[in-house]
């Protein structure tokens, strides 16, 4: 376990459930002062001359000084170490009240020694005090957080411990190594009989390189599961760019008119496509205006242009191919200098990013020529729709998740996926890992291997928590939200 300010004396208590109106609030405790804390505040309809761990109770929190009945509540005590800190823990279910609530948390936080927790200090106990490693415990974060079922899913197979369980196949196989590579270096006189490099390098290769491939392999896949994709509706003014956006989340999220420049302001949304969350933004006409607010809404436009993973290129089919159009692709493509557009209109390059061009309106053309489009954005896929009769519509979600995906589809659910800090450390431990195969090449002295594969070891530690340093933790425990 490792050392954590006041971590052995503090209780913490907090809020568990969100704030608002619910049928259910629940206040969190935990740390050596929580049964104590039951005791005061707890007054049960049966009093138990003692308590039994892990049994819910039915009675009232009372005021310790007046004895006023401020909440009818469940209580339940939770004895060291079968909870979830591995601590003492008190849960109080009350009535969703977020005021009656605070007043309850109010009284918890008036003992000695206790304190409002922190966000995810709870969860940070349990990893400190050994019950879960760190992937598991951001697994925490990351299936409160997961926006599909797909995103779930991957949280809770790692919470479940798969990724761990790969980390450490591969530090098993890094310690089988190190125990040769030492004995070459205790007994140096028997160097060559006991470090045979070809079949070492080939170990390392099979049981270490080849995993951390793998492993490397799930990450960009687990970074759209977990993060989803920014996708941005461009378009020159009426093209039906909010019209789409209003099909794409079958709901009237954005107002439609027949009059150019009506979106003054970006419209963010989450949608669902096959798995994979995506972030869709509306944004204003681009054009060449002196008014005042479209000018402000255009402005935000080219912000969420430079921030998109993904670019929907709305055109009107009804009034075919113009140059305005051929121009703002040039742009989502980050193919086109600054003076393409006029002065108020001009987009800073956003970046490579992935373009999907969308012909809009073909309920109002007799006959499409697709062809035209195709060719004149040749290599970027064209989807024809119709945003007001929904046409086309699943065709561009599935081009959407093509883009999304790089073709390549959604991992399996449950796969473990290693997320942005886990790759970095993977990556840096391939690396000294191929240090360690050119030093077998070269027939480097066993001293020296042993330094990349101790640092090899060190970046899978990272991973895990092992050997992650205290300012990583806290930047990690601070996304979590209140009492988790």
């Amino acid at each position: 376990m490792r050392d954590f300010p006041d971590f052995n004396e503090a209780t913490i208590a907090a809020i568990a459930t969100p704030p608002g109106t619910g049928g259910i609030g629940i206040i969190r405790v935990s740390g050596p002062q929580s049964q104590a804390i039951l005791q005061q505040l707890f007054q049960a309809k049966t009093p138990p001359q003692n308590f039994i761990s892990h049994r819910l109770y039915f009675g009232a929190i009372v005021h310790p000084q007046t004895r006023q009945v401020i909440d009818e509540v469940l209580a339940v005590y939770m004895r060291a170490p079968r909870t979830y800190t591995r601590e003492d823990v008190v849960e109080i279910h009350g009535h969703g009240s977020y005021l009656l609530l605070q007043e309850i948390l109010a009284q918890i936080v008036t003992f000695p020694s206790t304190r409002l927790a922190e966000p995810g200090e709870f969860t940070k106990r349990a990893f400190l005090n050994g019950r879960i490693d760190l992937t598991q415990a951001e697994a925490v974060a990351e299936l409160l957080g997961a926006k599909t079922k797909e995103g779930a899913s991957l949280a809770v197979s790692q919470l479940r411990g798969v990724l761990q369980g790969e980390i450490w196949k591969i530090r098993d196989a890094l310690v089988a190594v190190r125990a040769i590579i030492e004995v070459a270096i205790d007994f140096p006189d028997e160097e060559v009989e006991i470090l045979d490099s070809q079949a070492l390098k080939a170990r390392l290769v099979r049981e270490v390189q080849e995993p951390l491939a793998r492993l490397l392999a799930r990450a960009d896949g687990g970074k759209v599961i977990r993060e989803g994709v920014s996708v941005v509706i461009l378009g020159r003014p009426n093209v039906g760019k909010s019209s789409l956006l209003n099909c794409l989340l079958r709901e009237d999220r954005a107002i439609v008119t027949e009059l150019p420049g009506t979106t003054r302001d970006t419209i963010e949304e989450w949608l669902d496509i096959k798995g994979v969350p995506v972030r869709i933004v509306d944004t204003a006409g681009i054009r060449e205006t002196a008014e005042a607010v479209e000018e402000i809404g255009i402005r935000r436009a080219r912000q969420k242009l430079e921030e998109a993973d993904l670019v929907l290129l709305v055109l009107d089919g009804a009034e075919g191919l113009q140059a305005e159009d051929r121009t703002l692709f040039e742009v989502a493509a980050d193919k086109a200098e600054l003076s393409s557009l006029p002065a108020q209109t001009k987009l800073i390059p956003p970046g490579c990013k992935k373009v999907v061009v969308v012909v809009n309106k073909v309920d109002r053309v007799a006959t499409l020529d697709l062809a035209l489009y195709t060719e004149a954005f040749r290599g970027v896929p064209v989807v024809a729709i119709s945003a007001t009769t929904g046409e086309g519509i699943r065709s561009l979600e599935e081009a959407v998740y093509e883009a999304a995906t790089g073709g390549q589809g959604l991992q399996e659910p449950g796969a473990a996926a290693p997320n942005v800090r886990h790759a970095a450390a993977l990556q840096r431990a391939l690396a000294a890992v191929y240090q360690i195969g050119e030093g077998l090449a070269a027939d480097l002295p066993p001293d020296l291997l042993a330094i990349d594969l101790q640092a090899a070891m060190a970046f899978l530690g990272d991973i895990i928590g092992e050997t992650t340093t205290d300012d990583v933790l806290d930047m990690i425990f601070a996304e979590f939200c209140l009492g988790k």
